[in-house]
């Protein structure tokens, strides 16, 4: 089965992402598109194996296969979690509904080292840019600081909010360069702080609800793999287009 028709066909949830869902777009900003899509099981049956993500169609798009998903948002990968949580969703299915009921499943105390250790890469690279060109690329730096923010209320909360709200100006204020970098630097590091002691005393869980999340893909899996076969059905469609007898 051809990549784009997994896309087209068996996407079970999709939504706008980047500074669109984070209530930090300007006139200039991108529609950064991301999405789920469910492989059909029986396509697992054979030697090769569907995609675990798939580029496009569409620019700025991006879609993961189900259980690749489910994956990395087990381990707390920041993109993930915040693509489960975009206040712009633009397709789901009764399956991308059963997945958004499971996002407090996904979430855990794995949240400050993820977060944190992303963002810790991303200062480094900032403080690279400052010593090679003598100024840090500016649109990082907000919105590094935007996680940092975001790891500090969902560790507080136990709930992850992606929408900058209140700090929309502040923010952008970073990303035209109006703020001298020892501000920003002071900003991080009073983040970071913050984030540390929000860890020692979340109401999230140690781990994630693994079990949960796996009987979910356990069930769609099973559901898919009673309906037809896409290839069987590929096949036939080749057959009656070729006039080709089946008897």
């Amino acid at each position: 089965m051809h990549s784009e028709s997994l896309v087209r066909d068996h996407t079970i949830y999709a939504c706008v992402m980047g500074s669109r869902a984070f209530g930090l777009a300007t006139d200039t900003s991108d529609t950064d598109r991301r999405g789920v899509f469910l492989a059909p099981t029986p396509l697992f049956w054979r030697f090769d194996k569907p995609p675990t993500h798939i580029e496009g169609p569409a620019e700025e798009q991006f879609s993961w296969e189900l259980e690749r998903f489910c994956e990395l948002a087990l381990r707390a990968n920041p993109n993930i979690l915040e693509c489960l949580h975009s206040p712009l969703v633009e397709h789901i299915d009764d399956t991308g509904r059963e997945l958004l009921a499971l996002r407090g499943a996904f979430l855990s105390r794995q949240v400050h080292e993820t977060f944190t250790r992303y963002a810790l890469g991303q200062r480094k690279k900032l403080e690279v840019d400052i010593r090679t060109h003598g100024a840090p690329r500016w649109k990082h730096a907000m919105h590094l600081l935007r996680l940092l923010m975001s790891a500090r209320d969902t560790l507080r909360t136990g709930t992850l909010t992606i929408d900058v709200g209140a700090q929309r100006e502040p923010l952008l204020s970073v990303k035209r360069g109006e703020l001298p970098w020892p501000q920003i630097e002071s900003w991080m590091t009073r983040l970071a702080t913050e984030t540390d002691k929000a860890a020692t005393h979340t109401p999230l869980p140690a781990e994630p609800d693994r079990r949960r999340v796996e009987d979910f893909l356990i069930g769609v899996r099973r559901a898919s793999a009673l309906q037809p076969d896409p290839y069987d059905e590929l096949v036939q469609g080749v057959v009656r287009t070729r006039g080709v007898r089946q008897d």
